[in-house]
């Protein structure tokens, strides 16, 4: 049965990084459904200039300020969340970022202290409300650059990013989003909350706009558009047929499976 213009109504969502590419289109789409939706941006502008058209529209959209690179404002972005008193049906871990050699403001490689340990603490604070909200999701997105990561040297994660383009440190945040997915299924298993790993596909985003510019044309040039990429998103995050699976990971609307590193449960739980 095709979803209706209001099968979400009643239902809230927080996604990160919803002011462009992905996120955007998935806040929208959340949104356009019926759907409560925060998006949670760094630029409090930039996701109003996406939130207040969908008010206009009749939606029900509102910016929460998020910087997934200061764990004091992803403290923060909760505690405004829980303040509001609402459930909270779905956790979209969205936002990232590409190319950049620099730290967080707490000292992190910034690649994996955006991608994966900004989100971590995120859902860590979130959890309680997600619980009480259940059947609730988490979602993690991913991507298949995760299989080009052996492991996670964790002697570095506290340094700059090492490699060309960063794209070795990137490919560890992705590996950290799959890991975290199957360890956060493990550890909340009957909890009626699910969680989700996926690859959008090779997306044409803003991810990628740190990268030196002959490197990012070269990259982008082949690159599917966000609406595309936003598909499996969607899916994971509302898709009835997923109710109750938790830990798998998903491409192209479908399961799929994972690099055997990231089917690793003792670095798994290590991570965690």
């Amino acid at each position: 049965m095709p979803p209706t213009a209001a099968d979400l109504a009643g239902r809230t969502f927080i996604v990160t990084g919803a002011n462009s590419g992905i996120g955007r289109v998935t806040a929208a789409t959340l949104a356009e459904r019926g759907a409560q939706v925060f998006l949670a941006c760094r630029s409090v502008g930039k996701g109003e200039a996406v939130a207040a058209p969908l008010r206009a529209g009749g939606a029900k959209a509102e910016v929460l300020h998020l910087d997934l690179a200061d764990l004091a404002s992803v403290r923060g972005a909760a505690e405004t969340f829980l303040a509001r008193d609402l459930p909270l049906h779905g956790l979209i871990n969205n936002a990232g970022l590409a190319g950049t050699r620099a730290l967080t403001r707490d000292g992190f490689e910034l690649t994996f202290g955006v991608n994966h340990l900004g989100h971590f603490l995120l859902t860590r604070l979130l959890e309680a409300r997600l619980r009480a909200s259940a059947p609730a999701r988490v979602v993690n997105v991913a991507s298949g650059a995760h299989r080009s990561a052996k492991g996670i040297d964790f002697t570095v994660l506290r340094e700059p990013a090492r490699s060309p383009g960063a794209l070795r440190e990137y490919g560890v945040s992705k590996l950290a989003n799959v890991l975290f997915t199957r360890e956060l299924a493990r550890r909340w298993a009957g909890s009626g909350v699910t969680a989700y790993a996926l690859h959008p596909g090779v997306v044409a985003t803003g991810i990628w706009r740190r990268l030196p510019g002959p490197l990012r044309w070269l990259i982008t040039r082949f690159m599917i558009s966000p609406e595309e990429g936003a598909g499996t998103t969607i899916f994971c995050a509302t898709a009835p047929e997923r109710a109750g699976v938790s830990g798998r990971y998903y491409d192209r609307q479908g399961e799929s499976t994972p690099s055997a590193v990231a089917q690793d449960d003792a670095l798994a739980a290590r991570l965690w």
